[in-house]
């Protein structure tokens, strides 16, 4: 059982001030993105504002924002998600000014939904679902087949991350994080099940990694060296919580390797449960840890932060710090991501660090339906 006094011992590791390259934080906790689908409009309104206000007033050091869509037709399929181009700016330009305000950091996360949109979705009606090859469907609920891609897709599609970025410099973020995880676009053409190509968007794994090169390279040739970019990468699938990108720390090197040649600064490791082995043939280095030896890039580590284990699924209860202490300890990561801890209760950052994580507020569904 975790002693009070190691989860205190915990607490002070995680609130050491961090310099990531150009990007200095108050500590190294982070707000993972999570979509909320309370947008209406796709414009971030007040309660949007708020919401990421409160987090930042309570000691959070670097806010990443929910999944906003990327100014292209192709690139939305759930309703309610905020945009991140047109009179969206706006919105976003007031959500920053609160964060700042409380003494955070902030990145807008860059979404494109690949396959998972058909074209009945808005807000351009008639516009099918994008992707590295045809006939693949997200999920079986999904009746149209996706359309490959042709070169002037994918050239329109990174010039508008390329956009997307330069806007979010120009506004004052502090960086800019691309959802190349979960089965969503830029993974697509990461994962050998969805990119079938033979032309030079395809081939082995360091071949598939050229849609996501070409994106950053876009993205740096806007924004100059120094202006952070994070890159959300999973093994895992929400069409297959088993697939893998990588089998082994080799195959895996394949992948990031190109990632930070083109430029990423920041790699954002999303896992179901970050405390498990990256790869269990190898010893029991989390795949945050992997990261970090496999590039020398600051990673963000996340995966069920401050929850019970037991249920990470549906989760009830707040868990001890305990499963940070190995590492924390092997400096395996740079930041810890929390999702639905924080989601829960705005003050877990606060109280974590006052010694007080029983008094955070557990997590239930019905926090989803609204923006607390």
């Amino acid at each position: 059982m975790q002693t009070a006094s190691a989860d205190k011992a915990i607490a002070a590791g995680l609130f050491r001030p961090v310099r990531l390259g150009s990007l200095e934080l108050r500590n190294r906790i982070a707000m993972a993105p999570m979509s909320r689908y309370l947008c209406p409009d796709d414009v971030p309104h007040q309660g949007v504002v708020d919401y990421y206000r409160r987090r930042a007033e309570a000691d959070v050091g670097l806010i990443i924002t929910e999944g906003t869509y990327i100014g292209h037709p192709s690139a939305a399929s759930y309703a309610g998600v905020p945009h991140f181009h047109g009179e969206a700016l706006a919105g976003w330009a007031r959500v920053l000014q609160a964060v700042h305000a409380a003494g955070g950091r902030i990145f807008p996360q860059l979404w494109h939904t690949g396959s998972f949109r058909q074209s009945w979705m808005g807000p351009v009606k008639g516009v099918p679902g994008f992707g590295p090859s045809e006939n693949f469907n997200a999920f079986t609920m999904h009746p149209e087949p996706t359309r490959a891609m042709t070169e002037a897709d994918v050239e329109e599609v990174i010039g508008a991350y390329a956009r997307a970025a330069a806007d979010a410099q120009a506004l004052g973020f502090d960086g800019v994080e691309l959802h190349a995880a979960h089965g969503y676009l830029i993974d697509e053409f990461l994962w050998d099940r969805t990119n079938r190509r033979t032309d030079r968007w395809g081939g082995d794994r360091r071949g598939r990694t050229r849609f996501a090169v070409e994106i950053v390279r876009a993205i740096r040739g806007r924004v100059g060296p120094d202006f952070p970019v994070s890159l959300r990468w999973s093994l895992w699938k929400q069409q297959d919580y088993q697939a893998k990108l990588a089998d082994t720390p080799t195959q895996l090197a394949e992948i990031l390797e190109p990632l930070v040649e083109a430029g990423v600064s920041i790699l954002h490791t999303s896992t179901r449960r970050f405390w498990s082995p990256g790869f269990s043939d190898e010893g029991d280095l989390t795949l945050a840890g992997w990261t970090k030896k496999l590039t020398g890039l600051p990673v963000i580590m996340v995966g069920g932060a401050g929850l019970d284990r037991a249920g990470i699924d549906v989760v009830t209860q707040v868990a001890s710090l305990d499963v940070l202490e190995k590492p924390l300890r092997g400096d395996e990561f740079d930041i810890l991501a929390v999702g639905r801890a924080l989601l829960a209760d705005p003050e877990w950052a606060r109280k974590v660090g006052e010694g007080r994580i029983g008094d955070c507020r557990p997590y239930s569904r019905d926090l989803l339906d609204s923006l607390g």
